[in-house]
């Protein structure tokens, strides 16, 4: 059979893919930049700033004074292989061989599949539309070789399909750049006024080989198909999946209970083997009516404990509605992470975060009241009360950040300041009386000021004077002023609770 491959050429693949991230960049010009050589590069421009003369590799400083209101970003490194390997692992529904083609596109090997789209043109429009629906300008060709396939994506003017056996015509009126050459042989053929393919390509080899190398044969050949050129083919992640057809409809919870057991058995198993562990799973029953029920769990970190995964399936049995029986059960992990092997203990300690049993005490209450309703915070690296703080991911999730233990700080932290009354003397003294939602507070005891002022990189707006004060039942609050009271904007907001 004869091969058939498709080139996909995403002309701007990583402004696609910030510009989706952030909408407000759209029809606004902008570029992504790199530092060289003590001077920043532009890697990559929107075809807003394209349109205005921006161009990869350019100094960003020069681009600015081309073009207004340019938008100059870093640009993410290794962004692209992700993206690729993202958008081929969705291509795979097209063909099961798809090779990513750094920087910028994807290769396809497209034997024997495109009559079930109704021939080549209805399979590359089908495809290309769709990549163009997702947000990504693409653009694509089909040859008998990958060399072809590729020119035709990004210099082709004419048609996208070569048929069978005309890619040495195709390619022939193309620059010599569509060869995949490097840099250097390219200025070397420009110079000796080599301006198209044809005019080397029936020269003979020996001669071509002398002037230009190997590698130059070597990517002509693959273009005419005279040499065959391999792909490395993603392999897609193998899913986490366990299926349990049943010989009689289930309809009681012994019998779910069987089932679920069964399915963790060969799930964790494959777990343990492969040093991962679930943090979200789900199991799909497929009634005999042709309806679907499904339960959930989620754990605080990975896990391949079968009688706990089996104990947080049994808080949810209840919500499985057999009916008329269930014919198959799928368990599907949604969420897998590496997990560290568990080691013999050679004494008694205190493993704190690290013991296996909290983490299951805490997804069994999780399993009651809900995961989000248990929450574990870290220190922030900022000075802002409110960002000082963040939650964390998992039990296994660290800071670098160390808990500020040279001031005192409110156990319970309000997420937005509450505005309140004060009678306080001026200009710098703590208030004698507050009143919050109502209830008035006589100051007894108090400590302060300290300032606080705004992060002004992130935000602006006035500094905080912080006073930590004990009323007359012996109710401890964190206060603060912001802003000086001779600016006529002084506001008193009550900010968190002392133990």
């Amino acid at each position: 059979m004869q091969h058939r491959y498709m080139a996909i050429w995403f002309r701007h693949l990583v402004t696609d893919w910030l510009t989706l991230r952030q909408p407000e960049l759209k029809d606004q010009p902008f570029v992504l930049v790199v530092p060289e050589h003590n001077r920043m590069i532009v890697r990559a421009a929107n075809p807003e700033a394209e349109a205005q003369g921006v161009r990869a590799g350019m100094p960003a400083a020069d681009a600015k004074a081309i073009t207004t209101n340019l938008q100059v970003i870093d640009f993410p490194l290794g962004q692209e292989s992700k993206l690729l390997r993202h958008l081929g692992l969705w291509c795979i529904r097209y063909t099961p061989v798809v090779a990513i083609d750094l920087p910028d596109g994807l290769t396809l090997d497209i034997s024997g599949c495109a009559h079930l789209w109704g021939g080549e043109k209805g399979y590359l429009k089908t495809v290309v539309l769709k990549l163009r629906g997702m947000g990504y300008d693409a653009r694509a060709a089909i040859a008998d070789t990958v060399g072809a396939a590729w020119a035709i994506a990004r210099y082709g003017k004419i048609r996208p399909i070569i048929e069978s056996g005309g890619q040495a015509e195709a390619i022939a009126g193309l620059s010599p750049a569509a060869l995949r050459l490097e840099p250097a042989i390219l200025d070397k053929l420009y110079k000796l006024g080599f301006r198209y393919v044809k005019s080397f390509m029936t020269m003979p080899r020996t001669v071509l080989r002398r002037r230009f190398g190997e590698g130059f044969l070597l990517r002509l050949a693959q273009a005419l198909g005279t040499t065959d050129e391999y792909l490395a083919p993603i392999i897609p992640p193998v899913p986490y999946v366990e299926r349990l057809p049943c010989l009689e409809p289930v309809r009681t919870d012994k019998a779910i209970e069987i089932g679920i057991e069964k399915l963790l058995q060969g799930l964790c198993s494959r777990l343990q083997a492969e040093g991962k562990g679930v943090r979200k799973v789900v199991l799909k029953c497929f009634r005999i009516d042709g309806k679907m029920v499904q339960a959930g769990i989620t754990t605080t970190r990975g896990s391949h404990s079968v009688s706990h995964l089996f104990k947080l399936f049994g808080l949810q049995i209840s919500k499985i509605e057999p009916a008329l029986g269930i014919e198959l059960f799928l368990l599907e992990a949604q969420k897998v992470e590496d997990i560290d092997p568990l080691q013999e203990k050679l004494w008694l300690g205190d493993p704190g975060l690290q013991d296996t049993a909290l983490a299951e005490l805490l997804d069994r209450i999780a399993g009651k009241i809900g995961p989000e309703r248990i929450m574990r915070y870290l220190p922030a690296e900022h000075y802002w009360p409110e960002r000082s703080i963040r939650p964390a991911l998992s039990l296994k999730d660290i800071s670098l950040a160390g808990w500020r233990a040279d001031k005192p700080r409110p156990i319970r932290l309000l997420s937005k300041p509450e505005a309140i009354e004060v009678m306080a003397l001026l200009p710098d003294y703590p208030p004698k009386i507050f009143i919050y939602k109502g209830k008035r507070h006589v100051v007894d005891k108090a400590d302060g000021p300290e300032r606080i002022e705004r992060e002004w990189w992130l935000d602006k707006g006035e500094h905080r004077d912080y006073y930590m004060v004990e009323d007359e039942h012996g109710g401890r609050y964190w206060l603060f002023r912001s802003g000086h009271y001779d600016s006529g904007g002084a506001q008193w907001y009550l900010h968190g609770f002392f133990a």
